[in-house]
């Protein structure tokens, strides 16, 4: 007995057609992913998809924006999973409906099924023809997917597998209006929110006569310790969000640790062995032992625009528009917050400056419903200031690592042990019984701040990529939960995976020194993965690995990993150098993606990776004292300069014949560990405190 067939990425929780996609009578596609678009290119590639598998042209294709109207719940666009989720869904979507539309047409033309070609929409067999536009009607795509229509084969592919120019970017360099700063809707107001410039307990007292005195304001918005301003201009609004908060009192909250390395591993609820193997034969080969412990600080998101979002009550419901990675979760958590059901509440889509992970883009979001129902169904664009943005959006956990190994007389590894230390790596809306939204903590009535979690392996969390790819015959990984958190913390693009990677590959290069052996024939002696080794080689390769030229202060090194030990291989090799500072000049990149739908995009997000990498591996650090973030502005949280980023070459190695995987996430432990490398191989010298400043390195030095 055959059940149905099962339905791929996220078409089974949305399997109506026509949620996915509507075929207009004026020669339009229009798609309705519920993914959305963070400078990714994602909207790119899924309308390269659609339009291989309707035999349509690409110009065809309207991509629209998620909205909790119109679009499918596809939860929230992270994980580096939108190719294989929502990919595989319209992969499947479009060859159903080119099925039913050439179905049509047989009945109309009166010609057999298997004797049409399409050609831009035109369904033509038997010397007759129809378009899709003639075909469709209201009726056609209101059913549910079956999952019995095999879309294309990838030998037949002509617009998948090939670079595509990305829909997003000519607004983006033209300057024309696109993100959610530039949001302007009827007869709009302006907020601000007025916080404290580091943690507090409560709002004690405010005097407001200094805000109402400044022309243009509108109202001040107080609930509890929720406190906002709306006015007639944004210029307005900044002056009274100044005046408050000059005006205000603030209840501190108790001191928090300093010793951020020392609190993780003191304060650990839970201790979870992942991975554990044995073979007692190959450990009594080990001859010698070494171990090293590796630390990662709390990273900002650091998005260029502060998060942004507007909102409008009307009808006894409120629209939201908002750059949040997951309307649907968003919207789940507002409901909670504001007493509404659900379906009063409407969340759409509008592009940010990028985030890649979760910054305040939903707290924004609420906030600027929280000063909307004052606004007497005006709409009221509440954006962040740069403080709020440092100060109160969720960084990206600090870790602490311990890895020790034996190695037997023969260099090779007999033994492994990982040890980690974090908080949860998510803190998301939508995902747990209260809400996760900042301003619900502060309300009257406020609701309880949830701890960051981790979500189970294989993906994982603050464990991801902590089991390393290399084939070592004794093994063990222990995650040390830590609840507690001094510094609100969610996912940072590749969530333990940058820290994880940085530390196993970092190692790896102590391993192989001691070893007496190359780092890259190392690797490979450890590595049965065949498609692990070819990104290995190729990077190598195609970096002059072997033709090295060794000069005082220059180095490169060598990273690799496969993003959640699931998606994409990278490799990277770094190469260095250091005088005072360290200064990565070049990056050489292999990927392996599977099926690169679009190579192009593919080579865009590994380059945009590493290089964020790269700032996060010689720059970036979130300054914590006993009153929480002290690091509140650009002079206090340098990121890297346009002059100073690396060259980046990027190879993607397609593989049509395999399923693709998420790309997005893949450079980054990978490029912080090529460069921590490349800096040892340049100074004769381990650091392994990220970030590996010109204090790191003297530090390291003196320790030496």
């Amino acid at each position: 007995m055959t059940g149905k067939p099962a339905l791929p990425g996220s078409l089974a929780n949305n399997p109506r057609l026509s949620r996915w996609l509507a075929i207009g009578r004026d020669g339009t596609v229009t798609v309705t992913s519920g993914k959305v678009e963070l400078g990714q290119g994602i909207l790119t590639a899924l309308a390269q998809i659609v339009a291989e598998e309707l035999d349509v042209d690409p110009a065809r294709i309207r991509m629209v924006a998620a909205d909790t109207t119109l679009s499918p719940n596809e939860g929230v666009t992270s994980g580096s999973l939108s190719i294989q989720d929502s990919g595989a869904a319209l992969r499947r979507v479009c060859a159903e409906a080119r099925a039913l539309l050439i179905g049509r047409a047989a009945e109309r033309l009166g010609v057999r099924a298997n004797l049409f070609t399409v050609e831009d929409g035109t369904v033509s067999g038997g010397g007759r023809s129809a378009t899709y536009w003639e075909l469709i009607d209201d009726t056609l795509l209101e059913r549910d997917a079956t999952g019995t229509v095999a879309p294309k084969a990838p030998v037949d592919y002509r617009v998948v597998g090939k670079a595509a120019p990305r829909r997003d970017l000519p607004d983006k360099v033209m300057g024309r209006p696109r993100y959610i700063q530039d949001l302007v809707l009827p007869d709009m107001l302006y907020g601000r929110i007025v916080r404290p410039d580091r943690r507090f307990a409560r709002l004690v007292k405010v005097d407001e006569t200094r805000a109402r005195a400044v022309p243009g304001m509108f109202e001040i918005v107080r609930d509890g310790s929720f406190l906002g301003v709306v006015a007639d201009r944004e210029d307005a609004a900044i002056a009274a969000m100044r005046a408050l908060r000059r005006d205000s009192t603030w209840e501190d909250a108790p001191a928090g640790p300093t010793d951020i390395d020392a609190s993780l591993r003191a304060n650990a609820v839970e201790h979870k062995t992942i991975s554990e193997k044995s073979d007692d034969a190959a450990a009594a080969r080990g001859t010698r032992r070494f171990a090293a412990s590796f630390a990662k600080p709390y990273i900002s998101h650091a998005p260029i625009g502060p998060s942004c979002a507007a909102a409008r009550w009307r009808d006894g419901g409120v629209e939201i528009w908002t750059h949040s990675q997951g309307v649907y979760n968003l919207r789940r958590d507002l409901a909670m917050v504001l007493g509404l059901a659900e379906d009063a509440i409407v969340v759409r889509h509008v592009e940010g400056s990028g985030c890649y992970g979760h910054n305040g883009a939903d707290d924004v979001a609420l906030d600027a419903a929280l000063l909307a129902r004052a606004a007497h169904g005006r709409p009221v664009l509440l954006q962040w200031m740069r403080d709020d943005e440092f100060g109160w959006a969720p960084a990206g956990p600090a870790m602490a690592i311990d890895l020790a190994a034996q190695l037997d007389a023969d260099g090779r590894i007999v033994d492994w042990r990982h040890e980690l230390w974090s908080n949860g790596h998510a803190q998301r809306p939508g995902r747990g019984p209260i809400p996760t939204l900042l301003a619900s903590w502060h309300l009257a009535k406020p609701f309880p701040c949830p701890p960051a979690v981790n979500g189970p392996l294989p993906a994982g969390a603050a464990d991801r990529n902590a089991i390393p790819l290399y084939a070592f015959p004794n093994q063990r990984v222990v995650n040390h939960y830590v609840r507690d958190m001094p510094v609100r913390v969610s996912a940072l693009r590749s969530l333990g995976g940058f820290a994880n990677v940085f530390a196993i590959e970092s190692f790896m290069d102590e391993l192989a020194q001691a070893a007496g052996s190359d780092p890259v024939d190392f690797r490979l002696r450890h590595l049965e993965d065949p498609r692990g080794r070819a990104v290995i080689e190729t990077a190598a390769r195609r970096a002059g690995w072997n033709n090295w030229k060794a000069t005082e202060g220059r180095g490169h090194g060598m990273g690799f990993a496969k993003y959640k030990n699931l998606g994409a291989y990278c490799a990277v090799v770094a190469e260095v150098e250091v005088e005072r500072d360290v200064r990565v000049r070049r990056l050489v990149i292999t990927v392996d993606a599977g099926l690169a739908v679009n190579p192009d995009g593919i080579a865009n997000q590994i380059e945009g990776g590493a290089v964020q990498a790269t700032s996060w591996t010689i720059k970036e650090r979130v300054a914590v004292d006993a009153r929480g973030i002290a690091s509140r502005a650009w002079e206090d949280y340098p990121i890297l300069r346009f002059a100073e980023a690396p060259a980046v070459e990027v190879e993607v190695i397609d593989r049509p014949e395999l399923p693709s995987v998420g790309a997005g996430e893949a450079a980054q432990g990978p490029t912080g560990a090529a460069i921590a490398n490349a800096v040892g191989h340049a100074l004769g010298v381990r650091v392994r405190s990220l970030p590996l400043t010109a204090e790191a390195i003297r530090a390291a030095i003196e320790a030496a």
